[in-house]
């Protein structure tokens, strides 16, 4: 309980320090060999996905008068830093989760289309899109505004909504990236290739 109550007092500052870590560690994991090149672009895709659904969520719920989320405390900082942040989780969280399935399908995954890797990416999404709504509910963080018909809720936990809407961009964003991931994937092979040749 008391490590509840310390992410509860913290949240909003782990939740800007985890997602601005995220480029700097895989700058620093490419820069060290422990990440290549290829993982560095599918983070960027990652982000760029993210920006998708943060850009409208936080626009509709800042200049709407229909919210799609109420922050339940007062925000530490501006919410463009949050958006920001947000979009750099959604990168990491893609390039972990194509690690994790490099882990039981053998690296790199997207190396060519495989039904069974996408449907474990799309797993992950979901999986990854319930944890940090709860997360963020158990912590007095973000809410999604329940009672719109586009946007059903699915259960309650602490008495509050955990609905539909977050687990949609994280079964159809998980399909654009494996597709982009699989023309990433050749495009470095090919340039591996012909460094490889250049080097002969």
């Amino acid at each position: 309980m008391h490590m509840l109550n310390f992410l509860r007092s913290d949240y909003y500052w782990l939740d800007l320090l985890v997602g601005f870590a995220s480029p700097v560690i895989f700058f620093a994991l490419r820069r060290r060999g422990a990440a290549g090149r290829r993982d560095w672009r599918l983070f960027w895709l990652g982000a760029a996905l993210g920006l998708l659904w943060e850009v409208p969520v936080f626009l509709f719920s800042t200049l709407s008068t229909t919210p799609v989320i109420v922050w339940v405390r007062a925000l530490p900082a501006p919410y463009p830093i949050f958006l920001l942040a947000h979009t750099f989780w959604d990168g990491a969280l893609f390039v972990i989760g194509s690690w994790a399935l490099g882990f039981f399908f053998g690296a790199p995954i997207a190396s060519r289309f495989r039904w069974a890797e996408l449907a474990a990416l799309i797993a992950w999404g979901q999986a990854t899109s319930f944890a940090v709504e709860l997360s963020s509910v158990l912590n007095d963080g973000w809410v999604y505004v329940a009672g719109y018909w586009w946007n059903p809720t699915l259960f309650r936990i602490a008495a509050r909504p955990i609905t539909l809407l977050p687990q949609i961009p994280w079964l159809l964003a998980p399909v654009v990236f494996y597709l982009a991931a699989i023309k990433i994937t050749a495009a470095s092979g090919a340039r591996q290739l012909d460094n490889a040749a250049r080097n002969v």
